[in-house]
């Protein structure tokens, strides 16, 4: 499937796998709207892939976790390069600790990016896809979407959540032609993870932003006729 001269919204655009993904995108000719809480991240990325691609990109700042902002941002990335053949909900947030220690208002504040942030992007794209007949999404969840740990809790409950959202969406849209993809990779190299805590190795051996993008990229290139349902992506020998 050639992806030129696809559109593509991208939620948590401005850093990681979201830059990363952008890049991969612009890479097979595919224009961008990019999406991210941070206007200054936006605006570096765009610049920088408008250099490197022949490609239009687009950008506005909008937190996931706010409906009236999402809508009005991807209103506006509509009227600038059209409807979207593809959206990658990336935008998330982690924060870890126990279910007694934890404050109510992080625990909810991760829900609302990770889960509600998903499913309010995707629901201001949808009806162009369903009117088209056509698109993809991929939901960037997580291997703690898939089992829980001590101190995950609000971040598996809301990957838990972007899983079950996923399978219940392709259930849905799949008549449409609509292919709905969950990839859940496990730590990458992000500052998120980084700021979050978790060990971050050696460039050698640990999962990088790129190598999330490069699956993502075969993933959209097969035949129309079948998509990847869900997909794991693991360091071969984490250090």
């Amino acid at each position: 499937m050639d992806l030129k001269d696809k559109v593509a919204v991208i939620t948590g655009a401005g850093k990681g796998i979201g830059r990363a993904i952008a890049e991969a995108l612009a890479a097979q000719g595919v224009h961008l709207g990019l999406i991210s809480r941070t206007g200054s991240d936006l605006s570096a990325a765009a610049e920088r892939l408008k250099k490197g691609h022949n490609v239009r990109v687009q950008f506005g700042a909008a937190d996931v976790s706010r409906r009236t902002e999402v809508e009005t941002v991807i209103g506006q990335l509509r009227s600038e390069l059209g409807p979207a053949d593809i959206l990658i909900n990336n935008a998330g947030v982690a924060k870890f600790g126990t279910v007694a220690d934890m404050p109510p208002e992080d625990w909810e504040r991760i829900v609302q990016v990770n889960l509600m942030g998903t499913y309010y992007v995707t629901r201001a794209v949808l009806p162009d896809m369903i009117q088209r007949n056509s698109g993809n999404i991929v939901n960037i969840s997580s291997t703690a979407g898939e089992r829980g740990s001590a101190t995950t809790s609000a971040y598996s409950a809301s990957k838990f959540g972007v899983m079950g959202l996923t399978e219940s969406l392709m259930q849905e849209v799949r008549k449409n032609n609509i292919r709905v993809t969950a990839l859940t990779p496990s730590t990458v190299n992000t500052e998120l993870a980084a700021k979050a805590g978790l060990k971050i190795g050696d460039e050698e051996h640990m999962m990088q932003p790129e190598d999330v993008a490069q699956l993502l990229i075969a993933m959209l290139k097969l035949p129309q006729r079948v998509f990847v349902k869900q997909a794991g992506l693991w360091m071969t020998n984490p250090q």
